[in-house]
């Protein structure tokens, strides 16, 4: 199958693959620090609250407008302080990973929030997954801290890198 970067916001039809895609990180990696699978109702609901509280969920489609992909940002932190931050998630199917979709995934919402007057976008990585924060780091995010062993998944303890990238360099406001 031709793979290509089609874009677009996420809709219903979208929540299995989103479903399976965000399943497949729960059981297999350390992309995502939960060990709860969810189900479409589960991923019906964070995709209502995401996009009703004006977050983007944007997904990568192939030829057939099937969802191989998803990336979307939320608030980094609940208090009014951090309004101008958001921190993200970016994943994309396992048999999809080294074609790009990644990159034109976190592309797509950086344009969005800069778009949205963000200041800054945050990634929270596991500080041993290479390839994530070499994505980041290629798409101009710098590394901005490391708390080590604040997680723990597979019967060990995970270290947490955080990366940042300013979207703007607008006055406080």
């Amino acid at each position: 199958m031709v793979v290509t970067t089609n874009l677009r916001d996420a809709a219903e039809r979208d929540l299995p693959a989103i479903t399976a895609i965000y399943n497949l990180a729960v059981e297999c990696t350390t992309a995502i620090w939960n060990d709860r699978l969810v189900d479409v109702a589960d991923r019906a609901a964070w995709l209502a609250e995401r996009t009703g509280t004006g977050f983007p969920v944007i997904v990568a489609v192939d030829d057939a407008d099937a969802a191989i992909g998803y990336a979307t940002y939320g608030p980094f932190r609940p208090h009014d302080g951090f309004r101008h931050s958001v921190e993200h998630s970016v994943y994309v199917h396992e048999s999809q990973r080294g074609r790009g979709l990644g990159s034109a995934l976190m592309l797509a919402i950086i344009e969005r929030a800069r778009a949205e007057g963000r200041h800054a976008m945050i990634a929270g990585v596991d500080a041993g997954n290479a390839g994530s924060i070499a994505l980041h780091e290629r798409l101009g995010f710098e590394r901005v801290g490391l708390l080590p062993q604040v997680g723990v998944k597979f019967g060990r303890w995970l270290d947490l890198a955080f990366l940042q990238l300013v979207l703007d360099d607008a006055p406080a406001r």
